[in-house]
C-alpha cells in the first residue's frame, strides 16, 4: 500500500516519498510525515538472518514507496559499503547489562552517517524521478554531526552543492576541524556568532523565504535539507532499530517476542522519534527513554507537558544535544493531536511567538511510551569515568548521558527489561572531555595527543576519519552574524 506524505501544518496536501525528499521542509513550514506507518512485512526471525542491507531494504521499502526495488537497492548498497569499518554496520557491544548500539562505524564517526551516506543517492535518485533539472543545494544547521555527515555525504555529488552553518564556539575542536577542512568544490562551511537553535532558525526561515526562492530559480537552483527535518533523514534511521532487535534475537539475547527498552541521547528529537517509528512498525519496543544533558527541555515537556524554550543556554561537553528547539518533536506533537494539521500549527505559531506551548491531558496520556531524564556535566563525566574503570569501554559523552539516564531509569522503576543504547558517537570525536573524566591528567596535552593516548588506554585504533585531519588544511574560515545567513548564501550561490 502506498504511503503518502502530508505536512504536519496542513494534512490536506499530499505528496509521494521522493517529492518529500526533495522539497525537505513543506512550503507552509511544517515537517512530512507519513499517512500511515506500515507494519513490516516480514518477521523478527526472518530478519535476525538478514545483513544491514537486507534489513535496510525490508524497512525503507515500506516508507519509501515511490522508489523501485532496484532504485532502492542501489541508493542502499552505494551508503552502506566500505565506507563503514565492520561489516556489521551498526555492531551491538554488550557492557554493564545494557546493549550498546554502535551508530560510529561510518565516514565522520557519528550516528548521522547511518542516514546521510544514504540520502544524497535517495535524493539523486528522487530529483530524476520528478523530472527535476535545478542543482539541489542542500541547506543545513549542525549542533556537530550532521555538518561533516553531510558535507561528506554530498561532497562532489554532481548536481549538488551543499552549504553548512554552525555554531562558531558551539562544537568540540575535533568536530570544528572536520568540517572547516571538507574538500569539494560544492561544499561550503560557516561558523556562524551564535548557538544551534540560531543557526536552525535562521536556516528555516531561508526555506521560507519566497523571494530568495525565485531568485535561485532563475539561475536553475532549489533549496533542499539535510536536517532531521528531512525524511529520507528519518526513514533511514528507523532501519538501526529494527536490525538491533533482530540480532539480539540472532544472538540468542532475547526471546521471539520480548520487549525491549530504547535509551537515545536526544537533541533534535529526530533519532528517538525513528525508534517510535520502529515500534510503530512492529518492533518489540516498550519504553522509550528520551536522555537529556543540561538543555532539558524535553525532559521538562514529558514531566510537565509544557515546552518552554525560555531559559538559559547551556554550552556542554555533549554539543549535539545542546539544542533548545527539538523541531522533530513536530511530528510527534502533530501525532498525539489525533493528525490535526490545525492544532499542531497554532501550538507551533506558540513556540514561535512566545518560545512555549502546553499539550492538552488527552495528548499527555498518549506519551506513556516515553520516559524521560537528564544528566548534568558532573553525572556525565562521572558515568565516562565508572564504565572505563569497570569495563576498559569507552563512552563519548553523548552515550554516557543516555547510559546514565539509563541508570536513573532503572532505579526509579526497578524495571529489568533487557535495553538498547545508541552510542551515537565515537568518542574520538570528544577527546578532551572524555580524558578528562577519565583522569584530569589528560587535559595538558594537544587535541592529537590526546587522539593518541586514547587509542592507547582504549585498546581501539585511530578512526581514519581522526587520522584523515590530523594534518588537513583549513579550507573554510568564513565566519559570519546570524543576521547574514541570507547575504552570504546569495554570495556562494552567485546571486546578486
Amino acid at each position: 500500500m502506498e504511503v503518502l506524505y502530508s505536512s504536519t501544518r496542513d494534512g490536506e496536501k499530499k505528496v509521494t516519498a521522493s517529492q518529500a525528499i526533495l522539497q525537505g521542509l513543506s512550503e507552509d513550514g511544517g515537517l512530512f510525515v507519513p499517512d500511515h506507518i506500515p507494519t513490516l512485512a516480514v518477521t523478527m526471525k526472518a530478519l535476525a538472518d538478514k545483513s544491514y542491507q537486507e534489513t535496510a531494504y525490508e524497512v525503507m521499502r515500506l516508507l519509501l514507496t515511490d522508489f523501485t526495488q532496484e532504485e532502492l537497492k542501489d541508493c542502499i548498497a552505494r551508503a552502506y559499503d566500505s565506507k563503514f569499518d565492520t561489516e556489521e554496520i551498526a555492531p551491538l557491544v554488550e557492557a554493564e547489562g545494557a546493549y550498546y548500539l554502535e551508530l560510529f562505524h561510518g565516514a565522520t564517526i557519528a550516528f548521522k552517517d547511518m542516514a546521510l551516506s544514504i540520502l544524497p543517492h535517495l535524493m539523486i535518485t528522487a530529483a530524476k524521478k520528478n523530472h527535476v533539472d535545478n542543482e539541489i543545494v542542500i541547506l543545513t544547521a549542525t549542533s556537530g554531526d550532521t555538518g561533516k555527515a553531510a558535507l561528506a555525504g554530498f561532497a562532489g555529488v554532481k548536481g549538488t552543492k551543499i552549504i553548512v552553518f554552525y555554531p562558531k564556539n558551539g562544537v568540540s575542536p575535533i568536530q570544528e576541524k572536520q568540517m572547516v577542512t571538507q574538500k569539494g568544490d560544492n561544499t561550503f562551511v560557516v561558523g556562524i556568532h551564535g548557538n544551534f537553535d540560531d543557526a536552525q532558525t535562521g536556516v528555516k526561515t531561508l526555506f521560507n523565504d519566497r523571494e530568495l526562492a525565485e531568485e535561485m530559480a532563475a539561475q536553475g537552483l532549489q533549496f533542499s535539507s539535510a536536517n532531521s527535518i528531512n525524511i529520507g533523514r528519518l526513514v533511514p534511521q528507523v532501519v538501526y532499530y529494527v536490525y538491533a532487535y533482530a540480532k539480539l534475537l540472532k544472538e540468542g539475547k532475547i526471546a521471539d517476542g520480548e520487549k525491549i527498552n530504547v535509551v537515545v541521547p536526544t537533541g533534535n528529537f529526530g533519532n528517538i522519534l525513528a525508534a517510535f517509528y520502529a515500534k510503530n512498525m512492529g518492533v518489540p519496543i516498550a519504553k522509550l527513554i528520551c536522555a537529556s544533558n543540561e538543555n532539558k527541555v524535553l525532559y521538562d515537556f514529558f514531566t510537565t507537558g509544557e515546552y518552554d524554550r525560555n531559559r538559559e543556554f547551556k554550552l556542554t561537553s555533549s554539543p549535539s544535544m545542546d539544542i533548545l528547539i527539538s523541531s522533530n518533536l513536530e511530528r510527534l506533537i502533530y501525532r498525539i493531536a489525533g493528525n490535526d494539521a490545525k492544532k499542531n500549527a497554532e501550538m507551533m505559531a506558540a513556540l514561535s511567538s512566545g518560545g512555549k506551548y502546553s499539550i492538552t491531558q488527552g495528548m499527555r496520556e498518549q506519551l506513556t511510551d516515553f520516559y524521560g531524564n537528564f544528566a548534568d556535566e558532573n553525572e556525565t563525566a562521572a558515568r565516562i569515568k565508572s564504565m572505563y574503570g569497570n569495563t576498559g569501554y569507552v563512552l563519548d559523552t553523548h552515550t554516557a548521558v543516555a547510559s546514565a539516564v539509563y541508570q536513573k531509569y532503572v532505579a526509579d522503576t526497578k524495571d529489568q527489561t533487557k535495553t538498547v543504547i545508541a552510542s551515537t558517537a565515537s568518542p574520538f570525536k570528544f577527546t578532551r572531555s572524555v580524558m578528562n573524566a577519565i583522569d584530569p591528567k589528560y587535559d595538558a596535552m594537544g587535541d592529537f595527543e590526546l587522539v593518541d593516548e586514547l587509542s592507547k588506554i582504549g585498546n581501539v585504533a585511530v578512526p581514519k576519519a581522526i587520522e584523515e585531519i590530523r594534518t588537513a588544511p583549513v579550507l573554510h574560515d568564513h565566519v559570519c552574524d546570524k543576521t547574514e545567513m541570507k547575504a552570504v548564501v546569495k554570495q556562494f550561490l552567485g546571486i546578486e
